[in-house]
């Protein structure tokens, strides 16, 4: 079965999935069309994969004949918006759509799916996929550097990307030899997916009482320093470093080097904060050894790497949606 196909076929399923067991549906079109005809009404689907605010922009902008129900694997709140806002009815395969063609109305909230990261996909390549993003020369030993991962971490890592068609070799073989990009965006969209399911639940809110964020954490860091914990801040107070956006930042998000709850309310009392539930710092332990020894400086701050910065924003509702599609652009824009 081919991609088109694939795309065709789970277009499909979304939309029967959500519809009445009494409803008459009935494929249109050729096999590799994902269009339905339901009770009379002939439904024109449109896959757009992760189902992100990106995707759905860019439907919305270049699709010339605008279709009547768009499918994805889950459907971003940016997304959900774009394509309301547009009139163009959507569905995803947690159960939620938002369908109205003709006599036929659908609306369902859907039930969230589990956590789970795409095949193929560990922590080791999720590292390697983001120092790629960063502009790490794909070879062995460039990413054994930037990471720390072991080298056969990165043999297999890299191998990975490329059976996912998302590295290919540029130069056949030798000590020069190594791998290219395919499509950034393609990447960042498989990493995203990936990363945001690897990531350790474990966080800690804690209250503060600072009125800038940024200058607050600045007040706190020389503590952390002298225990030589490191930290790296990220989500929409490390977007705004690295390219303004947002009008206000009312939470910073933190990674530090501790592996435990009790760990990270260690690292809250050593700046001399306690936890409290709703607090506007909330500290995280550090995803993968590649977000430390990735990170970089600004305005007196450790930023972690932008593909996590991305990430992260993502899961922060329309205004981080919005926000990460903006540092996207920038960071192409400056490459």
């Amino acid at each position: 079965m081919s991609e088109l196909d694939v795309r065709a076929a789970r277009a499909q399923r979304a939309v029967r999935a959500v519809l009445p067991p009494a409803a008459s549906v009935r494929r249109a079109g050729r096999a590799d069309e994902a269009d339905l005809i339901v009770n009379g009404s002939r439904f024109e689907l449109e896959w757009i994969g992760e189902g992100r605010l990106a995707e759905a922009r860019r439907l919305v902008a270049h699709r010339r004949t605008v279709p009547l129900v768009v499918a994805a694997r889950v459907m971003s709140p940016g997304a959900r918006a774009e394509l309301s806002q547009a009139g163009i009815g959507w569905v995803d395969e947690t159960g939620a759509a938002e369908i109205a063609v003709g006599s036929i109305v659908v609306s369902r909230s859907g039930s969230p799916l589990e956590a789970s990261a795409p095949t193929g996909w560990t922590r080791s390549v999720a590292a390697v996929a983001e120092a790629a993003l960063c502009g790490v020369k794909a070879t062995t030993s460039a990413m054994h550097e930037a990471t720390g991962l072991s080298v056969g971490s990165c043999v297999n890592a890299l191998k990975m990307l490329t059976d996912l068609g998302l590295l290919r070799a540029s130069i056949g073989r030798g000590r020069r030899s190594g791998r290219e990009m395919v499509d950034p965006d393609r990447l960042l969209d498989a990493y995203a997916s990936a990363a945001a399911a690897l990531v350790d639940p474990i966080r800690l809110e804690v209250g503060v009482t600072w009125r800038d964020l940024a200058d607050g954490l600045r007040s706190a860091i020389p503590a952390w320093t002298r225990r030589a914990t490191r930290y790296a801040v990220t989500g929409p107070l490390a977007s705004e470093l690295l390219a303004p956006h947002l009008t206000s930042v009312s939470r910073v998000d933190v990674y530090v080097s501790a592996d435990t709850l009790p760990g990270l309310e260690m690292e809250a009392r050593a700046i001399g904060l306690k936890p409290v539930e709703g607090g506007r710092l909330v500290l995280r332990s550090f995803p993968s050894v590649s977000a430390d020894r990735l990170a970089t400086e600004a305005s007196g701050l450790r930023i972690a790497p932008w593909p996590r910065v991305y990430v992260d924003l993502l899961a922060a509702g329309v205004r981080g949606e919005d926000a990460a599609e903006h540092l996207k652009e920038t960071i192409a824009r400056d490459r």
